[in-house]
């Protein structure tokens, strides 16, 4: 019974929360479109930043008041609001989302994912997703790009044209290299080389670079585990049954050889950069490992 009450306190709470800020960022955010000067606009996306990093604060708040979660954050010291970065994550749960408000808000400019386009129809939050300009990928089957190859590339333009709205601001951006959530049998269809991970895609990180890579002052290399035999789902962290969290950040330099080549077209830059991603996954996969190993013990 407790952890059902957890669960429903938690979703009122939250939902309280959304429901009175969505009003006033969803007013700030339509100035972006009806104010002239890009000063003002600019002043206007500030102000929808802010609006959403007390939204997630709030969010922690709520956390920390009803869940028992212990966040076990390692190497976010150091970060710093008025720098841009590119976050490359292991993607696991829906909870990963509020373990990266956990260890970024107010450390890092506030965060920017690439949306599955159906996510644009959530209730409340797709409206904040669009007021937070954050962008929204429509990805296409093997089989559709046979029938129609002219849409082949569209999802990565989309990335591009998202990317060139962060020029302006610091920024996050939060790149899952998976494409989506861990499961064992994606694993196994893939054919999967790495124990804890699926294979990796380089085409939206190096659209990323390519846009604002002298932008992008570091990059976040976060590992996420959850002690235990199973991932566990958002209900189970609302229902306070999650009892840790294990994130740890490596700050890396992003090196400009990175974001000075043109990955469609030019084949030694795209190995190059392939070989980075998977160096990296490499480096990760070991890096699991180690961290579960630690927290069994």
């Amino acid at each position: 019974m407790r952890p059902l009450l957890t669960g429903l306190a938690n979703i009122v709470l939250l939902l309280a929360n959304t429901l009175i800020l969505i009003g006033p960022l969803l007013l700030i955010a339509l100035g972006k479109f009806v104010l002239p000067g890009q000063s003002a606009r600019d002043a206007c996306s500030r102000g929808v930043m802010w609006v959403a990093e007390f939204w997630a604060e709030n969010c922690k708040r709520i956390f920390a008041l009803l869940t028992p979660t212990h966040w076990d954050i390692r190497g976010n010291a150091d970060l710093r609001s008025d720098r841009s970065y590119l976050v490359i994550s292991n993607h696991q749960s829906w909870v990963d989302i509020p373990a990266l408000v956990q260890a970024f808000n107010r450390k890092t400019p506030y965060f920017k994912f690439f949306l599955k386009q159906q996510l644009i129809w959530v209730p409340f939050l797709g409206l904040a997703f669009w007021a937070l300009d954050y962008p929204f990928m429509k990805r296409y089957s093997k089989a559709f790009l046979q029938k129609n190859p002219h849409m082949k590339g569209k999802d990565l333009e989309i990335t591009k044209a998202a990317c060139e709205k962060f020029k302006r601001l610091p920024v996050t951006v939060v790149n899952y290299l998976e494409g989506t959530r861990f499961i064992p049998r994606k694993q196994a269809q893939q054919q999967s080389p790495y124990r804890y991970l699926l294979k990796p895609k380089a085409g939206g990180v190096a659209f990323v670079l390519a846009t604002l890579g002298e932008q992008i002052d570091a990059v976040l290399d976060v590992t996420l585990v959850y002690p235990g035999k199973q991932v566990p789902g958002f209900w189970a962290l609302l229902s306070g049954q999650v009892p840790k969290v294990i994130m740890d950040i490596q700050t890396l330099e992003l090196d400009p050889a990175l974001y000075q080549g043109d990955y469609e077209n030019d084949a030694a830059f795209r190995q190059y950069l392939q070989d980075w991603v998977s160096q990296l996954w490499r480096d990760k996969d070991a890096r699991i490992e180690q961290l579960r190993e630690q927290a069994e013990r």
